[in-house]
């Protein structure tokens, strides 16, 4: 699996990259998946390049399991609407935006091979056929784990896991973690210091996610919809995204990011001797 450094949002590919965003979320999610394998099994065999994955093939459960633990993006805009459930879910009253929920909420999507995922109960799943309702609890099970294993990391480095996805398959009978988990394109993060306080004045928390190129889109007047236009990127707008990338990735990892681009001859090669080495 290659990583570009095209973006996308409300399921539509922006006209222009972000340079070394495929070499944050390829390197951010191999660091969550090692860092993770003692909870469930997951994909990845190598990162031969930085901006590539080698990992084993898994038959997909079609449904995204999204998990929740504030009330921010879809599930505020949800909420303010005056809707009380999201995905089977009740939320309770009185909450502000941000506010944690009492606990952790999951509000699954569908897996959608063309057009946009669509929010799902977890009875509608099992009642479909898409998960049958043994798997799907066990899935409910690695989801909060792993969650609260990514808040736990996220935790260390002074920061705030807010919500995520993760996508499960089976591989050989077992349920297996695939594709990234806890990047900035899957997760929404808030900075923890001064969130109380940016919490009781009502004001937007500091956050480092793709969350701000959503809110740009909107002030926009772009949200995905047919007959809008995406709005133009400037040069500074693509770099302040990249760097807001970066600014993740050392946050998180606590590590300074190495830009490490490579042309396509050095990356083949690299990828030709890791499957060589896995004997693939």
């Amino acid at each position: 699996m290659v990583a570009s450094d095209r973006i996308s949002a409300f399921d539509v590919i922006l006209p222009k990259p972000i340079p070394f965003k495929g070499q944050v979320l390829n390197q951010v999610a191999a660091f969550m998946l090692q860092n993770t394998g003692d909870i469930c099994a997951n994909w990845l065999l190598a990162t031969p390049a930085p901006n590539v994955a080698i990992g084993k093939k898994c038959t997909p459960f079609k449904v995204e399991m999204v998990i929740r633990g504030n009330v921010t993006g879809h599930a505020w805009r949800t909420y303010q609407s005056g809707k009380r459930t999201l995905c089977g879910v009740i939320m309770p009253n009185g909450l502000r935006e941000n506010d944690y929920f009492p606990t952790p909420i999951i509000t699954p999507t569908t897996k959608a091979a063309v057009g946009h995922d669509e929010d799902i109960s977890k009875k509608e799943i099992v009642a479909s056929g898409l998960v049958g309702g043994e798997a799907y609890g066990q899935l409910e099970i690695l989801t909060y784990a792993l969650f609260e294993r990514g808040k736990q990391l996220a935790a260390k480095r002074g920061l705030i896991l807010v919500d995520t996805k993760y996508e499960f398959g089976i591989l050989d009978g077992q349920i297996c973690l695939m594709d990234e988990i806890h990047t900035p394109d899957s997760s929404r993060y808030f900075y923890a210091h001064g969130f109380d306080e940016r919490l009781a004045a009502g004001e937007p928390q500091k956050q480092l996610s793709k969350e701000f190129v959503r809110e740009w889109l909107i002030a926009n007047n772009f949200m995905g919809k047919e007959g809008q236009q995406v709005p133009e990127m400037s040069t500074e707008w693509i770099q302040t995204i990249s760097n807001r990338y970066i600014e993740l990735y050392e946050k998180l990892i606590g590590e300074a990011f190495l830009p490490e681009p490579l042309d396509d001859n050095e990356t083949s090669n690299r990828i030709n001797k890791a499957l060589a080495n896995l004997h693939l």
